[in-house]
């Protein structure tokens, strides 16, 4: 298992979300929030969104993912129980390539994410980009 440095998940969202104007937040794991109504100081409101929805709960919706195969990078992206909080896994990193592996390995990314909330890379569509 190899653990992708901020630089290469920054290299990875910026591909994979590369529409100019896309706010997005990356934090340390490789979860990212994209802000869809970007209001304010951006690291801020996207703390809060993975704050409520990056920590995983056994029995609830916060428990679940999906993942999907990446066409412009390598890897996969975990999705959970808000349509905006996504994760990446580099092909590296699980040890078993099957979706549940990678979906839980994902969903444990975002879990450390949601509670360690911190920032590495924020994108601002809005007009600049800015290292956390």
């Amino acid at each position: 298992m190899t653990a992708v440095t901020s630089e290469e998940l920054t290299d990875v969202w910026q591909r994979l979300l590369a529409d100019p104007q896309k706010s997005w937040v990356l934090f340390e794991h490789g979860t990212c929030v994209v802000l869809t109504a970007p209001d304010g100081e951006l690291a801020e409101q996207a703390t809060e969104i993975l704050k409520e929805f990056g920590p995983s709960h056994a029995g609830s919706p916060a428990g679940d993912f999906g993942v999907i195969d990446l066409k412009d990078a390598d890897g996969w992206v975990v999705t959970g129980h808000h349509n905006d909080v996504l994760t990446y896994v580099g092909p590296a990193e699980p040890h078993d390539p099957s979706h549940l592996a990678v979906g839980v390995f994902g969903r444990a990314k975002r879990h450390r994410d949601g509670t360690e909330l911190h920032v590495v890379h924020v994108e601002d569509g809005r007009g600049s980009t800015a290292p956390a």
